[in-house]
């Protein structure tokens, strides 16, 4: 067997967004993001949908090649070279704050945090959810990404909120999941600056887990599986203390995005061309990402590591 355990896709419909694989050996569940334009449309989000309730309903366990397995881990990656997601539905918002539509944004808004709490809590199951960035992740992919447990990003990942730029801010669990784990001031300072920033600057900040050289990110997630799998149970039980020392709940998440619709309908015409202009260079930037390649390789890093901890 190569260093990459041997997975197996599991049969999805053409048109899917979405695509799972299971690794049997280790347990790990992957979900590999297609979304079309690279963007969180309703479609996607409600096979996203479809993918938890398929783990919870069957508390963790899958039924695969005539056996059960536990799942262990859920990984969130991109099929997609390049970008890992551009974010939120763009063009829904603007045809929405257009039309003075506030019941669609607050049903998509909805849509994002039915999806990103029960990842973000870990299914309320003993597995672990695992992000892994490879390429751009601007707005609600970079939420995405933070919903995870552990985020991985490849040297060259790109991660950012542009939302500031135009006059709004991400509205589905960021603020509640940074602040949680690197705390106000850094929360704000990211959020706020409409900045793009390298894995290496978000892995000295403390959001990003595991930093790893680029094309070496799925071996990263396996070299983590395995490096943690004999003391998993442990782990599992430090990370359920997180969880619940600190929750997120569902109420936290509407509220917050009630606030960022009322902040949305607010918009002028003028924060909407520039919308569109941060979206045009998101696809521009994705294809540069396609292009550069990957950078030299170097030894994955962890901050546990990087501060001469580790087991």
């Amino acid at each position: 067997m190569n260093a990459i355990a041997d997975v197996h896709f599991l049969q999805q419909p053409q048109s899917s967004q979405l695509e799972p694989r299971f690794d049997e050996e280790y347990g790990v569940y992957w979900a590999l993001m297609n979304p079309r334009f690279g963007s969180f449309n309703p479609q996607f989000l409600g096979e996203v949908r479809n993918f938890i309730d398929g783990i919870v309903k069957t508390h963790g366990v899958m039924r695969h090649k005539g056996g059960d397995h536990t799942i262990r881990y859920v990984v969130l990656a991109s099929k997609m070279p390049g970008v890992f997601s551009l974010g939120g539905d763009l063009s829904l918002f603007r045809s929405a704050i257009t039309r003075k539509d506030r019941e669609e944004l607050l049903r998509y808004g909805n849509l994002c945090i039915s999806d990103l709490l029960p990842w973000h809590r870990n299914f309320d199951l003993p597995l672990t959810t695992i992000s892994l960035v490879q390429g751009t992740a601007f707005g609600g992919g970079f939420e995405g990404a933070l919903a995870s447990s552990v985020v991985v990003a490849e040297e060259s990942a790109r991660m950012g909120f542009p939302e500031i730029l135009f006059n709004l801010f991400p509205g589905m669990g960021a603020y509640s999941f940074l602040s949680r784990k690197v705390g106000r001031r850094i929360t704000e300072e990211l959020i706020t600056s409409g900045d793009t920033y390298t894995a290496r600057q978000l892995f000295d900040m403390g959001v990003v887990d595991v930093l790893t050289p680029d094309g070496t990110g799925e071996a990263a997630v396996y070299s983590y599986v395995r490096k943690h799998a004999k003391n998993g149970n442990g782990r599992r039980g430090v990370q359920q203390v997180r969880t619940d020392l600190d929750p997120i709940t569902h109420d936290e998440l509407a509220r917050i995005v009630k606030v960022w619709v009322d902040t949305a309908m607010k918009l002028e015409e003028r924060d909407l061309k520039m919308m569109e202009r941060l979206v045009r260079a998101q696809q521009r930037n994705a294809g540069d990402a396609i292009a550069d390649g990957p950078a030299t390789p170097l030894a994955p890093v962890t901050r546990l590591e990087a501060v001469g901890g580790g087991d």
